[in-house]
């Protein structure tokens, strides 16, 4: 008897069972489902990005003529450049001093010693006609390293803000910080990520007019061409005094 009580009570068992996964797999479901409406929600936030570029060119971009056809292609025929003074300055002489002295102390290394023409082994990239393919920038530079073909500076200057660059930037990069400058209507932008620089300035011409220049700064890059330098010329050193030791 109790044999087969066991036996009838085994398809019972066997249905409770396949009622308890379907239950526990459509829990699974629905968490998966909610799960992905989060991430979903989640990827629909704006993130800021962690350094700047321009025209896809950023702080690890490695120069190469596949990417000079490209700038070409959206900038015109470039003009180009190699051992080239490096300024970071902006708006007018001491401003860097004033709002930005790590930069400013990263100006004064790249042209020591003062009163000299201090040239880098770089390569710079000129755009002047940038209106032929139909965009606003008046003059475009791009400043590479030599030997890593790493960008340390990018310059853009312009007259008009046709497309509303201002907001761009501010969608792109969040909200600026700005510096009221010493005339009415002259300001300055800037966007700081992971210790790269952005400044956007609007200033006025001599007839009065607004004019704009973007300065985009790529510290780490800097910092390593001075070391780079900085190697090169105490070998060089080294170099000369064993030659003086030698002579005697």
């Amino acid at each position: 008897m109790k044999l087969k009580m066991k036996l009838k009570d085994k398809p019972k068992n066997i249905i409770t069972a396949c009622f308890y996964i379907i239950i526990i797999l459509f829990i699974l479901l629905c968490s998966s489902c909610g799960g992905e409406k989060e991430t979903a929600q989640t990827r629909s936030v704006p993130k800021y990005s962690d350094s700047f570029t321009f025209f896809d060119i950023g702080k690890n971009s490695i120069i190469s003529k596949d990417i000079r056809k490209e700038l070409n292609k959206k900038l015109g025929d470039d003009s180009v450049e190699g051992k080239n003074i490096i300024n970071l300055e902006i708006n007018y002489k001491g401003f860097l001093k004033e709002y930005f002295p790590v930069f400013d102390k990263l100006n004064q290394q790249l042209n020591f010693p003062p009163g000299k023409i201090v040239q880098h082994r770089t390569i710079k990239l000129m755009y002047r006609y940038a209106r032929k393919k139909d965009i606003f920038f008046d003059y475009v530079e791009f400043i590479f390293l030599e030997d890593t073909k790493l960008p340390v500076l990018i310059q853009i200057d312009f007259k008009k803000d046709y497309s509303n660059i201002i907001e761009t930037l501010k969608q792109k990069y969040g909200s600026p910080k700005i510096i009221n400058l010493n005339k009415k209507n002259e300001k300055s932008l800037y966007w700081e990520k992971n210790s790269d620089l952005l400044i956007l300035s609007c200033t006025l011409d001599r007839f009065g007019k607004p004019k704009y220049q973007i300065m985009i700064y790529f510290t780490e890059n800097m910092n390593k061409l001075l070391k780079s330098e900085q190697t090169k010329k105490e070998k060089e050193r080294q170099k000369r005094t064993k030659s003086e030791e030698a002579a005697f």
